[in-house]
């Protein structure tokens, strides 16, 4: 490589996070192969530039960025076909979700994503499971969820399901629902637990209920022109970078998962489990409708249990 690519990877969270640290694996991993002939630069936390986190969306898409992740949540507007893993209750287990992600599902979305938006699609980051807390009191049935305001990725599949479950679901940014929480206009959120805890949430709520809900997953997308002009062996580094930061930020996961249950019964919070068989029957619904709007084929690509 005659002169240096620049490549700027970004996020929207805290060094400290697994996602970030993720990306300076990924960085580190590039520099060490390329030396001179690359130049990383790190973006960690778009909103403390005064962004929204959804804006990584665009800031990528437009070049100005050349790499981020994001929840695929926010792109289901845009790409239908990532409603179906906003289903709530779609997998067992952590290990069929990461199946699915990194198998032929994975494969299907990030193809109807790079169809849809100008990005290469490189890997899943595990956003994993999520869970319900909130300010008013404690929830283990969805009837505890009636008329209660309840923040949500900007979905519609996500949105109808907890109209299901009898609270008042608003979609809205990350910047905005952390800006109400913290007003006391939002009476509830729901997030993984590391999360709820890296924007401070549980300073905020104090009843947390282990839902496990929804999983969702972070894709690792590029602009798609910057990736496609570069040389081969840098596209081949790359995804193989991209590869071992997600096995790296998925092991990470867990650690924080244990470490933000800790922190949110430190200060003092209430952690309960809820009646998952409840919440399922609930939102049985919304199931039986996505086996038409999404079709048998889509169901066919998830891994068994």
């Amino acid at each position: 490589m005659s002169s240096a690519i620049g490549i700027k990877m970004s996020g929207y969270g805290p060094p400290t996070t697994g996602f970030s640290r993720a990306l300076k694996m990924i960085g580190d991993r590039i520099e060490k192969q390329f030396g001179g002939g690359v130049r990383i630069e790190y973006v960690y936390n778009i909103m403390d530039l005064g962004h929204k986190a959804e804006d990584i969306l665009t800031l990528v898409e437009d070049g100005k960025l050349t790499m981020g992740y994001q929840s695929s949540s926010y792109l289901t507007d845009r790409v239908p076909e990532l409603g179906f893993v906003d289903l709530p209750f779609l997998f067992a287990t952590k290990e069929q979700a990461r199946a699915a992600m990194d198998g032929a599902l994975g494969t299907f979305l990030a193809r109807k994503v790079e169809e849809k938006v100008s990005y290469r699609i490189l890997g899943w980051f595990e956003n994993g499971f999520r869970h319900i807390s909130n300010r008013l009191h404690t929830v283990r049935t969805p009837k505890d969820l009636a008329g209660m305001k309840i923040r949500v990725l900007p979905s519609e599949v996500q949105k109808r399901t907890f109209e299901l479950l009898g609270a008042v679901a608003m979609r809205m940014d990350l910047t905005e629902a952390i800006s109400m929480i913290k007003a006391g206009t939002l009476d509830a959120q729901e997030n993984p637990l590391a999360n709820t805890v890296t924007y401070g949430v549980h300073k905020f709520h104090k009843f947390h209920t282990l839902t496990n809900h929804f999983y969702i997953s972070r894709p690792i997308f590029f602009h798609r022109a910057a990736f496609d002009a570069w040389p081969a062996d840098l596209q081949k580094a790359m995804q193989a970078a991209v590869k071992d930061a997600v096995t790296f930020q998925r092991k990470l996961a867990v650690e924080e998962h244990d470490a933000a249950k800790k922190a949110i019964e430190a200060e003092g919070c209430e952690i309960v489990t809820a009646d998952h068989a409840a919440f399922a029957a609930a939102v049985q619904p919304l199931l039986i409708e996505a086996r038409k709007t999404y079709g048998e084929d889509m169901f066919k690509l998830l891994p068994s249990a």
